[in-house]
């Protein structure tokens, strides 16, 4: 009886099948007549014992004028016998369903799924992975993503249902195990799931902890079929382990090299993490791979006016190699992918015929560039990334350029004594949330300041004092009367809506767009390619460039002209900043793959979004 309550429901079974027996064979014997009046003769009594066993008002239905004493008492002991049996058999059901539904609680119970999303892990950056698959999925009939990580059920399925809201068709199903344990991974049904997406957890160890993920996935036995696995390492230095670990179809993603770029193409044209944060969600624009015959024959530069609403960014050879923005003559071949920027696959329009280019409007390509100009950029506070920063701004800045750092404690030795080749960068004391320490810098003499969060603080205490920061920084600005961009590092997504009343013209936050990134190769994996050369120096990136080198300012021209004087320049162009909408959520000016057709009048503080080599 100690093995639980089906073996108590078998042996109350027995009991009822024994107290119908007993009765059956002291009616036999006792009351003989009895048995021959009732029809069916034994049988009839069984039959008759054990309704009087389910259900005692069976009893009121005898005859006592029929049946004799004998029968009767027995009818009455096994409608007793009945009543006590009956009443433990309901009591052992519902201790066991109350067993089952506190262990389905607890989100133990293997879970039978195909073809959905598994998540390994728990941190803040779930949030916005579930709700960019919810996005993802929306035109699908149903769809499921299933989170296993070592926290109670309850407790993130109460968490997800604040923080995300309604997920539609959407469902999303918590299991409660650690994902470095084996016998816990298979509650999430990885075998008949379509993608796993290993998240970093919160601590000093979250690299250890993916690293770890990585290799039980790896070691795992899989059928012919096995999902595609995207992960994310914190530290750069962990990512060639977290690579040797994983099998050669794992996609890792190096968190902390994407955060650095970012923060350094953004220094020197503000917008940028909101175009990027646009190309990643599945809100808005996305970037999709759709293969296109009737373009056939045609040069990329052709194709770039070929839709009305779609931008074409590059090309996808049948062999997978990606080339983001091919000269304008590279052919397109009829097994190639357009790589297009568009809000949905459906929602892609080619052009019966190409809108007509406002030839007057188009301004003169120059010979050759003008050199570039040295600028001068103020760090406020300094973090782990810090070298790493000034490494790469090394690579983007014009010689005899100036970085000052401006931090309570000076960095090491090496980030100021090291020589580098474009880039001259100094020590002041400074501390970032004081005014009269801020002032002090004489910020106005800086054309960019970057504010760097303190990464020994807790997140929102950190971001926090960024705020202050900043407050500071652009209430001198507005005295002062010099503008200069200001560009900063958030931990939290919600601080930064905070922080526009600061007005400061980029945000980088780390964690939402490691998410949406994630999320965007798990829906589909041969997107990597695109994204490492977007973000890849050495390549053809995303600009934000001034609109007066494109077209005539203050006066109306359609997109399709904007497209024509960028393709002139062999950039492809995907959309416009406007200047006085740039501290205006959500889109903070940033308009992408308007209608080729649309009409728009720049100024000469606007920008133009192109997909270029510099």
């Amino acid at each position: 009886m100690d093995r639980g309550t089906p073996a108590l429901i078998g042996w109350l079974g027995l009991a009822s099948l024994a107290l119908i027996t007993v009765v059956t064979v002291l009616a036999a014997l006792l009351a003989p007549a009895d048995v021959e009046g009732v029809k069916g003769g034994w049988v009839g009594v069984a039959w008759m014992s054990l309704l009087r066993t389910l259900d005692p008002g069976t009893m009121g239905g005898d005859d006592a004028t029929v049946f004799s004493v004998p029968f009767l008492v027995l009818m009455l002991a096994v409608t007793l016998g009945g009543v006590f049996i009956v009443s433990s058999l309901i009591g052992v059901l519902v201790t066991g369903m109350e067993q089952r539904i506190a262990q389905l609680r607890k989100g133990r119970a293997p879970l039978i799924v195909a073809g959905h999303t598994v998540v390994l892990g728990w941190s803040d950056q779930v949030f916005t992975v579930v709700s960019e698959l919810v996005g993802a999925n929306k035109g699908t009939r149903r769809s499921n993503v299933v989170i296993l990580a070592d926290r109670d059920k309850v407790d993130m399925e109460d968490q997800i249902r604040a923080r995300v809201g309604d997920t539609g068709r959407t469902r999303v199903t918590c299991r409660s195990g650690s994902p470095l344990k084996r016998i816990d991974l298979d509650l999430v049904s990885l075998d008949t799931a379509k993608a796993i997406i290993v998240l970093p957890p919160t601590g000093d160890d979250a690299d250890i902890d993916v690293i770890k993920a990585l290799l039980l996935l790896n070691n795992r036995s899989w059928p012919a079929r096995r999902p595609h696995v995207v992960a994310a390492v914190q530290q750069s230095e962990n990512l060639a382990a977290a690579r040797l670990a994983a099998d050669a179809d794992t996609l890792v993603i190096d968190a902390e090299d994407i955060t650095v770029r970012i923060v350094v193409q953004s220094h020197r044209q503000s917008g940028l993490s909101t175009v990027c944060t646009d190309l990643l969600d599945f809100a808005g624009n996305g970037i999709y791979l759709r293969a296109e015959p009737t373009l056939a024959g045609c040069t990329y530069g052709d194709a770039l006016s070929a839709y009305d609403l779609g931008c074409p960014l590059g090309l996808r050879r049948s062999d997978g190699t990606v080339s983001v923005n091919p000269p304008m003559d590279t052919v397109i071949a009829a097994d190639d992918q357009i790589i297009l920027l568009a809000e949905g696959d459906l929602l892609v329009k080619l052009a019966t015929e190409p809108v007509p280019v406002v030839t007057a409007a188009l301004v003169t390509v120059p010979d050759h560039a003008p050199a570039p100009v040295p600028d001068r950029t103020l760090l406020v506070g300094w973090n782990s990334r810090g070298s790493w920063i000034l490494g790469l701004l090394d690579e983007y800045v014009p010689p005899g350029s100036v970085l000052d750092i401006a931090a309570p404690h000076p960095p090491p030795d090496e980030v100021t004594a090291s020589p580098r080749a474009n880039l001259t960068v100094g020590y002041r004391v400074c501390e970032p949330t004081s005014r009269r320490s801020l002032e002090a810098l004489n910020p106005g003499s800086y054309q960019h300041v970057i504010v760097l969060t303190d990464d020994t603080l807790e997140e929102d205490h950190a971001d926090d004092r960024t705020l202050v920061t900043l407050l500071h920084l652009r209430d001198i600005e507005v005295h002062i009367g010099d503008p200069y961009s200001i560009v900063t590092e958030m931990n939290d997504d919600t601080n930064r809506e905070i922080a526009q009343v600061t007005k400061a013209d980029d945000f980088i936050v780390s964690s939402k767009l490691i998410s949406l990134l994630l999320t965007q190769l798990a829906e589909n994996r041969h997107l990597q390619a695109v994204f490492t050369d977007l973000f890849d120096p050495s390549g053809s990136e995303i600009y934000l460039k001034p609109a007066p080198d494109y077209v005539t300012t203050d006066a109306k021209v359609d997109f399709a002209t904007i497209v024509h004087a960028a393709r002139l320049r062999g950039e492809a162009a995907i959309g416009y900043r406007l200047h006085h909408r740039a501290d205006q959520p959500p889109a903070y000016g940033v308009t992408l793959n308007p209608p080729k057709d649309a009409t728009i009048t720049l100024s000469a503080l606007d920008s133009v979004i192109v997909v270029a080599e510099n």
